[in-house]
């Protein structure tokens, strides 16, 4: 990291070069800023679009950045995207999706969602988190570099779902594989829990499943996910194993 590089006001640091901006509902949407070792620095997820005022600010702050990189396109990942004027980056199973209009993914099935207030919010909940269609400048794949990161592929919640992996210190940017919260109530989770997304949400259930799995064979440190501040540890592997057979 630029040690002289102005970091702007707001943002919690994650590990070295990783920031967090939070904001929207009790400050649970995520969007990480990432500096490489080149000087680099880039958008991880773009949150929700009410956070797109926010989000310009701090890359102004920063004095520009690179490029975004969305985990993935869903409608609270790709808010901010459409109003930043930078070019955005995904995975290639992730391009239909991204510059699609349509603000609840075809696979979402909410009717599987036990909580009746949820299964009624959450169409509305979509529509208002979402910026709308996402050019797609270009695209990364499992085991490309993203700012001193590895690109990794956990496709279940989404097709395209990717994460960032740094081993030198063990720090992993999930996105979505992996949530502090309860996905079919919409509350936090016990401090130090986690789990695989509910069902409702996913393309392929399974391997969502099999996605925590490989996240947790990785060993990580700092897990920092799509919502919620990031899970911190030596023995995270145990809580992502258990994360997995939540659903």
């Amino acid at each position: 990291m630029n040690s002289n590089r102005a970091v702007p006001e707001g943002l919690e640091e994650v590990a070295d070069g990783v920031w967090l901006l939070t904001g929207d509902i009790k400050g649970a949407m995520n969007i990480y800023f990432i500096e490489g070792p080149d000087g680099e620095i880039v958008q991880f997820d773009a949150g929700t679009r009410a956070m797109t005022k926010k989000n310009r600010q701090v890359i102004e702050e920063f004095g520009g950045i690179d490029r975004v990189v969305l985990g993935h396109a869903h409608a609270d990942h790709r808010g901010t995207a459409p109003g930043l004027g930078l070019p955005v980056y995904c995975h290639p199973d992730e391009v239909a999706d991204a510059r699609s209009a349509d603000a609840i993914a075809p696979y979402m099935n909410i009717k599987e969602l036990e909580c009746a207030p949820v299964r009624w919010i959450f169409p509305f909940l979509m529509r208002r988190w979402d910026g709308g269609p996402v050019e797609i400048a270009g695209t990364v794949e499992e085991g490309d570099e993203v700012a001193g990161f590895k690109v990794m592929h956990f496709p279940g919640h989404a097709p395209g779902l990717i994460g960032l992996w740094r081993e030198s210190d063990r720090v992993a940017l999930v996105s979505d594989v992996v949530y502090f919260v309860d996905s079919a109530r919409m509350k936090p989770l016990p401090e130090g829990e986690a789990s695989v997304p509910h069902p409702a949400w996913a393309w392929d259930h399974q391997k969502a499943k099999e996605s925590v799995r490989k996240l947790a064979a990785l060993e990580p440190k700092v897990v920092a996910a799509g919502h919620e501040h990031p899970l911190r540890g030596e023995n995270l592997r145990e809580v992502l194993l258990k994360a997995a057979d939540k659903y």
